[in-house]
């Protein structure tokens, strides 16, 4: 193996240098670690592996201190909401567009290639497991990150989708604030390595050690790294027990999708909702904590008991509540078993609960329709619901757009060209294809340029002669085909529509020229009544 700088001009690191890389990255990673885990721990416990990675029991319960599910549910409804606005399951929801760079003149070709691109893109995508990949990657990116590597599949799906939970992953930025190099954790059976890489080259000490134990896990580290000398990006997989590469591969985009909700400046790692919405959560969650001891006080309470000779405590059983041994109840001849007085009751969490609540839903933006036993909303409320949500989302959308969206299509049209699927030499860089949002809520932001181009039209229309040539009418039936994703297949071309227009303008003169014929030899067009003679002619 030769590393440095080889013949083609690439830049190739060796397995010490990319582990030094990784734990400096990932020392980065650590000032995150109790801001994440307590996010995790709260409200999206089930995916919390911080304490199970490093040698705890993987069905190990991982809810012992939470008390109240709102942060649960709210976190889930917050991914299930902005999967069905942005990524709806098996619909379209984003559509290839021929970018400036083509000709105008060969524009209607390209889009009706890309239209067709994008309906095979779209139909591999609904027999994937994008879907569940990627409700799992929306719910990391309500804590703030979120991880997904896309990568070939086999002859039945194309493309597999793995969403990566961010405790496995590290990262480097590089120019501009983008993510450059990816390092991911992963255990694997020995067995399973050459299975999961067929190329792989296995050092003979490994080969030992999987011929003895085939079934241990092996731990790996996998890199995606940026070569700015060729523009690419090397992909290895390194044993780190022996520090040996055991795959080194050439890709032209990185597997991996790594988006953030809201990055603050200095920080690489990201801050989503539940970053807001935690002290919340928090004073929640010890407010029920308190409700239910106090409630279990209520119930059981604790009992004195006088040590008398005659009442043991040790043998007396109160089922359920506690014993406390006393010298006396009362006086020297007080009883020789009380309830112990409380306090008082907690009662004051009732008034902050529901405000606590009602803090973590609005800000995981979980405001539902009202129940069925109540009036049901107009359609007008429900698109302007759209058009708040749209607003409440705000820069997180435009990133969501950037982060996420762009770079999985990117990287399906990648996967798919490698494959011999479709045969893509164009990039997708908003210059020679751009991917424009179509779903639910980007519709309902185009709807407003929409209904400016219509209300424009509309008036012009009555601002007399100059009004009636103030706007280019063909131009417009392009601009809102491309606004409401209609696919050009479905539409005709500026061309078509002229010579379209041609022939019927042909078709009436036509009809024109020999309707006067038959009116100049007095006979009356074909289809018409003849006029009766007048009453009294001979």
């Amino acid at each position: 193996m030769e590393y440095g700088t080889n013949q083609s001009g690439g830049m190739r690191l060796t397995p010490e240098q990319i582990l030094k890389r990784q734990a400096l990255a990932q020392t980065k990673k650590d000032e995150f670690q109790q801001l994440y885990q307590d996010a995790y721990e709260f409200a999206l416990p089930q995916r919390q592996l911080y304490g199970v990675w490093e040698g705890g029991a993987i069905g190990s319960k991982k809810m012992q201190r939470v008390f109240d599910s709102t942060a649960i549910n709210s976190t889930q409804r917050f991914a299930n909401r902005l999967q069905s606005v942005v990524f709806p399951p098996q619909r379209r929801w984003c559509r290839l567009e021929s970018g400036m760079d083509i000709p105008v003149d060969r524009k209607p070709q390209a889009q009706a290639i890309l239209d067709l691109y994008g309906e095979k893109m779209f139909a591999i995508l609904r027999q994937s497991n994008f879907d569940i990949a990627m409700g799992e990657f929306l719910l990391d990116l309500a804590v703030g990150t979120a991880c997904m590597m896309v990568q070939p599949g086999d002859d039945v799906s194309p493309i597999n989708f793995i969403p990566v939970p961010l405790f496995l992953v590290s990262y480097e930025e590089g120019a501009n604030g983008q993510v450059d190099n990816v390092y991911r954790r992963m255990r694997l059976k020995g067995e399973s390595i050459q299975r999961q890489w067929p190329d792989a080259e296995i050092p003979p000490d490994m080969q030992r050690r999987i011929a003895d134990k085939p079934t241990d896990d092996i731990e790996l580290l996998e890199a995606s790294i940026y070569d700015a000398n060729r523009g690419d990006y090397c992909y290895h997989v390194i044993d780190k027990h022996s520090k040996a590469e055991l795959v080194y591969r050439r890709r032209k985009v990185s597997p991996w999708v790594i988006s953030r909700y809201m990055k603050v400046a200095g920080e690489i790692y990201g801050r989503g909702p539940l970053m807001t919405a935690l002290p919340d959560i928090k004073t929640l969650n010890k407010t029920i904590e308190l409700l239910l001891k106090n409630a279990s006080l209520a119930v059981s309470g604790v009992y004195t008991a006088a040590d008398d000779g005659v009442l043991n405590p040790n043998t007396v059983k109160i089922v359920p509540g506690g014993i406390i041994p006393v010298a006396r109840n009362g006086g020297p001849q007080g009883p020789s078993l009380m309830a112990l007085p409380r306090s008082g009751d907690f009662n004051v969490s009732q008034l902050v609960i529901n405000d606590l609540r009602g803090n973590v839903k609005r800000i995981l933006l979980d405001e539902s329709l009202p129940p069925e036993n109540m009036s049901a909303r107009s359609a007008t409320e429900i698109v302007e619901r759209m058009k708040e949500l749209s607003q409440n989302l705000g820069s997180a959308f435009g990133r969501l757009i950037n982060e996420t969206m762009i770079p999985v299509v990117t990287k399906i049209l990648e996967v798919m060209d490698e494959r011999g699927l479709i045969d893509l030499p164009l990039r997708v860089n908003g210059l020679e294809v751009k991917v424009s949002p179509t779903s639910p809520l980007a519709n309902a932001q185009a709807m407003d340029e929409v209904n400016a181009a219509l209300q424009f039209a509309q008036l012009t229309r009555e601002m007399g002669a100059e009004g009636q040539v103030a706007v280019k009418f063909g131009e417009m039936i392009d601009y809102l085909g491309d606004k409401l994703g209609v696919p050009a297949a479905l539409r005709n071309s500026a061309a078509e529509r002229v010579f379209a227009i041609e022939q019927q303008q042909a078709q009436d003169a036509q009809a024109m020229a020999a309707q006067m014929a038959m009116q100049q030899q007095g006979m009356a067009p074909p289809g018409q009544p003849t006029l009766p003679a007048p009453q009294g002619a001979m």
